[in-house]
Parts: C-alpha cells; structure tokens; sequence
C-alpha cells in the first residue's frame, strides 16, 4: 500500500477574521504554530519519506514543522497554492467584498467566476494542482507515506478530481479544519476484483485532546 496524506495549514489571523487569504502571503498566528507543532508528531508517526509543500508562508511554515519533526526537508511547490481570489476580494471579508464589490460578489455567489478579475476557477486549479499530486504519488514506493501539505478550498476539488470522481462533488464534502488532514491510500481491493486505485480513507482527521 502507498499513502498520501493531504493537510491542510494552521491558523492565520486572517482565517480567524474570516478574510479571504487565496495567494496572499499570510504567516501563521499562534493558534496556528501550535497546531502545527501538535499535529507534526502525529503524522510523523506514519513515518513519512517526503514532505511538500504550497510555498505560501501559511503552508510552507506548517510543512516546516511537519518536516522538522521527521527529519526531513519540505519541497515547496507553488502548484500547491490556494486558489486565488483575485484583488478585490484578497484580504476582505465577505461582507465588505459585498460592499466595495457587489457586482463581483453577486457573480462570485453565482458561480460566474470568470466574471471575477483574476479569479481562478476550479479548472484552473486542477490543472496545476493534479499534475503535482500525481508526480507525488507516483514518486513513492510500495508501503510509503508522503505528506502534502495545502489549503482547504484547493484540497476540496483537488482530492474528488485526483481520485476520478465525476462532476463537481467538493461542495459535497466538508470544511477542513486548519491541520485537518485527508488520507489517501493506493491498494488493491476485492470489491474491485483486484484491482489497485487510490481511494479517500479519511476526511478530515484532526488532533483530539
């Protein structure tokens, strides 16, 4: 069996006021290196053989705690980066995006991201996303773990795409929590007659007390 574990970055103060992030560079708060220093243990236990990483200070700052505590060096990868919401939006909450841009914002609940200037849209994402992902699971032997570490919207239609399901189904999957991670496992399976394919074993799995 082959395992990917996807995680997504702790806390920020802009996660905390609930302001859109997408590919500015926001550090991590408090909250978020302690949730990064506890979770790091718990996925180190898996003994991962790699550790990449979106390069945004968020992801990257986790990634550096995950990897410090395996002794290995984290891979930065920009196709790893959040979607990025475009400038009006960047660093607003929702209701001042409402109120500076209302005619973006009604596109934006509309599902008309091409209207939004310098918005990706989920194809956009994919395609840099998936070929990054599929490098990474390719990349590891039978019985090894490797670690990616990115961010919650992006890991939402990146895990449904990677794993072959149809439509657009991320909706249908819930939030991740800031250091919540998704497993992936690559085995053979007799429902499948046999067959060896990446299935979701767990979503959003997170550090309990």
């Amino acid at each position: 069996m082959r395992r990917l574990v996807l995680l997504r970055h702790g806390r920020t103060e802009w996660n905390d006021s609930g302001r859109a992030q997408g590919h500015a560079d926001v550090p991590l708060d408090d909250v978020g290196l302690a949730q990064a220093k506890e979770v790091a243990p718990v996925l180190a236990g898996l003994r991962p053989v790699a550790v990449w990483s979106s390069d945004l200070a968020r992801a990257a700052g986790t990634a550096a705690a995950m990897a410090a505590e395996c002794g290995l060096d984290p891979v930065l990868d920009p196709r790893l980066r959040e979607f990025d919401v475009g400038p009006n939006r960047q660093g607003l909450t929702a209701e001042q995006y409402a109120a500076a841009h209302p005619e973006e914002y009604a596109a934006l609940l509309a599902g008309d991201l091409d209207a939004i200037p310098g918005r990706e849209t989920r194809d956009d994402v994919l395609q840099r996303f998936l070929p990054a992902l599929g490098t990474y699971a390719d990349s590891l032997a039978e019985g090894e773990t490797g670690v990616v570490v990115s961010h919650g919207a992006a890991l939402r239609v990146a895990v449904p795409a990677f794993l072959g399901w149809e439509g657009d189904p991320g909706e249908s999957l819930g939030v991740l929590a800031n250091c919540g991670w998704v497993v992936l496992e690559h085995s053979a399976s007799t429902w499948t007659g046999g067959v060896e394919r990446w299935r979701l074993t767990a979503w959003n799995r997170v550090v309990t007390p």
